[in-house]
C-alpha cells in the first residue's frame, strides 16, 4: 500500500461519525447494512449519513451495493486487512511485539466468514 492511500484512509477514518460508521460495519461483518438502518443506529441525518458514506466509499474503506431500492454498505475487509498489515509492517524487527492485535486473530476471523 501506498503512503498516501494509508493517509488517506487513515484521516477519514479520523473522523468520530466515520469512525463509528465503519466500526459499525465491521460488525455487521459482509452483508452490511441498509443506508438507512445506519443512520438510524447512529442517530446521523440522512444527508450527513450520505455524506459520510460517500467519502469512506472514496477512500474504499467501504463497499455499496444495490438492492431493489435499498443501498447497502459494507465494510471492505481486505482494506482494512492491507491499512492494519501499513501500520505494522517492520513493526518491531518482526517481533512478536502486538499481544492485542494476535489476540483478535481479525484475519482468521474475516477468512472464516468469507467461506
Amino acid at each position: 500500500m501506498e503512503t498516501i492511500h494509508a493517509a488517506e484512509r487513515l484521516a477519514a477514518l479520523g473522523h468520530e461519525s466515520r469512525l463509528e460508521i465503519f466500526r459499525l460495519l465491521v460488525q455487521a461483518g459482509p452483508d452490511g447494512i441498509n443506508a438507512s438502518l445506519i443512520g438510524e443506529t447512529l442517530g446521523l441525518p440522512p444527508a450527513t449519513c450520505s455524506f459520510h458514506l460517500a467519502h469512506l466509499t472514496r477512500v474504499g474503506l467501504i463497499c455499496a451495493r444495490q438492492e431493489s431500492r435499498f443501498i447497502y454498505y459494507s465494510a471492505d475487509f481486505g482494506a482494512m486487512d492491507d491499512l492494519i498489515a501499513f501500520l505494522t509492517a517492520n513493526c518491531c524487527n518482526g517481533n512478536a511485539c502486538l499481544p492485542k492485535t494476535a489476540a483478535v486473530n481479525t484475519v482468521a476471523k474475516r477468512r472464516a466468514r468469507k467461506g
